[in-house]
């Protein structure tokens, strides 16, 4: 097991429905990390911002995009994880990947789809929650939307960190900075979201506020907002498992099952 884990938080503009530009300038950023960094988190749908039109920009599982993030895993000896819009058979997902530095690659699809935004219309849902191993550490990864409903995210003594990626809009931001906290609070979980900034082709902005929460919900790491950013944080694990031991929390949990 390793005592302390290094994640980079990249806080980026993306190019409008570009991912080869976009592909290019993540390069740059992913190169740039210190070199004890175990992983290095990108936004959601980070080569081509929250894009409605999947079937000019879907890729497949062995498709230009995941093959760079196995590639650069490797050869940076990190973890990369972010999502991208997928094609599979005859349907679409916004679907979150986990490139190992080994090559093995871990996927989690988007289970709550923005109907707000028409995501539901042109996307399909996932309906498999995902804990990865790894280093030692149990991560359970969500993306945006999924965030406001916490019976997904509900901690059975499975995960260790909870990671959201987003495209997460200015206007609704203060639920975004509130729902976070709340999560690492009744988790008893480090909690890190990692936003977008800037303007996508809808005129939509994105403001960052980047950041992190320990198990108590003291926040550790916020990244200023509207400014493009690399925030790396440490995550000690022996800390954390000495306060769910100390206060037990999770023992009292409400035990329930989901329908898929």
């Amino acid at each position: 097991m390793q005592d302390k884990l290094n994640i980079a938080l990249i806080q980026s503009t993306l190019v409008w429905e570009n991912p080869t530009e976009n592909r290019r300038l993540f390069t740059e950023k992913i190169t740039s990390v210190s070199s004890n960094i175990d992983i290095v988190l990108l936004p959601e749908m980070f080569t081509t911002g929250f894009s409605m039109n999947p079937e000019k920009f879907a890729e497949s599982m062995n498709g230009g995009t995941v093959l760079w993030m196995q590639k650069l895993a490797k050869v940076e000896q990190l973890a990369i994880l972010g999502s991208l819009i997928i094609k599979e058979e005859d349907n679409y997902y916004n679907r979150l990947i986990f490139a190992h530095p080994n090559g093995q690659v871990d996927t989690y699809d988007k289970r709550h789809l923005f109907t707000y935004g028409g995501e539901d219309k042109v996307y399909s849902s996932g309906n498999k929650r995902l804990i990865i191993e790894y280093k030692g550490w149990k991560i359970c990864p969500l993306i945006c939307y999924d965030l406001r409903f916490p019976v997904w995210s509900r901690n059975n003594d499975d995960y260790d960190i909870l990671i959201y990626v987003a495209n997460w809009p200015k206007p609704r931001i203060s639920a975004w900075d509130v729902l976070l906290k709340a999560r690492a609070i009744e988790n008893m979980c480090y909690v890190i979201g990692l936003n977008r900034i800037g303007v996508d082709g809808n005129k939509l902005e994105y403001i960052g506020h980047s950041q992190g929460f320990d198990t108590l919900g003291n926040e550790f790491i916020t990244s200023e907002n509207k400014i493009e950013s690399i925030s790396e944080i440490t995550l000690n694990k022996i800390k954390l498992i000495e306060t769910r031991k100390k206060f037990g929390f999770l023992n009292d949990k409400d035990s329930f099952s989901i329908k898929k």
